[in-house]
């Protein structure tokens, strides 16, 4: 099975790049499943349900989220409602709308999709092992993919070895560089610390350039706006073998 995994879409702009590329992509990797980031569709960030269906439409099956995935709130009662629209499962159980797993039944095979928030220079959430220990002990899934939306190297380094061997694949998101150290831990899990971005590239992190620049010089507030110009969409193929549910072998996609 082929899974493809997509890094953050940013505004507008990246949702139209995603949706002009996503196809041929699709057919020539030969994917059976994509999971996108979606967290900073909508414009100005966040996600709206207009954002979410227009991702959905594009042909994402499953959307995570991370830290700005309760920016809009008219996004709330769609967390609720979709099953395939996630937000980290180590947000506050009770009082947070959706919930941080799915699992997707592709007919011969189910799928399971885990969204997690890291705890490093982020907010402070419920302890992610903690949160994942459960999940898994629930699981009867033998794929396992997880969308771990984290600021720093070594929190997603670490969790990717603590779960290797227990998850198909880990992916990181929100530094929205795409990095260069996709590889497959010793017990069979695929790993990448962070697969990128889709959006406009001659930008700061999807941001106008001019306006991340006087936010940190003038360190007074601004309205940030996404930019605008040449996209890249950023992503890794992971190769999962069925019976063992282990990754088989991974590739880091970059399409201008």
């Amino acid at each position: 099975m082929n899974i493809l995994a997509i890094g953050d879409i940013v505004g507008s702009v990246g949702c139209r790049f995603l949706r002009e590329k996503l196809p041929d992509l699709k057919k020539k990797e030969q994917i059976d499943l994509v999971i996108a980031n979606g967290e900073n569709a909508a414009d100005g960030n966040g996600i709206t349900p207009a954002a979410a269906e227009f991702l959905f439409s594009s042909g994402v099956d499953v959307i995570t989220t991370g830290n700005h995935a309760f920016r809009r709130k008219e996004v709330y009662d769609l967390y609720d409602n979709c099953d395939t629209l996630l937000r980290p499962a180590n947000y506050p159980d009770g009082s947070t709308p959706g919930k941080g797993l799915t699992v997707y039944d592709m007919g011969r095979i189910r799928v399971a999709v885990i969204n997690l928030m890291g705890c490093m220079f982020m907010e402070s959430l419920n302890d992610p092992y903690l949160v994942i220990d459960r999940m898994l002990d629930t699981l009867s899934c033998r794929i396992v993919i997880l969308d771990f939306h984290a600021e720093a190297t070594a929190e997603k380094l670490a969790l990717g070895y603590y779960l290797d061997g227990r998850i198909s694949a880990m992916f990181g998101t929100h530094t929205h560089v795409q990095t260069s150290d996709e590889r497959i831990l010793p017990n069979g899990t695929g790993y990448i610390t962070d697969v990128g971005m889709t959006g406009p590239y001659e930008s700061v992190l999807g941001i106008r350039p001019e306006l991340a620049v006087r936010k940190f010089k003038e360190k007074l507030p601004v309205r940030f706006e996404t930019a605008t110009g040449k996209c890249r969409l950023n992503a890794i193929r992971f190769t999962v073998d069925d019976r063992t549910g282990k990754t088989l072998s991974l590739k880091r996609i970059e399409i201008l």
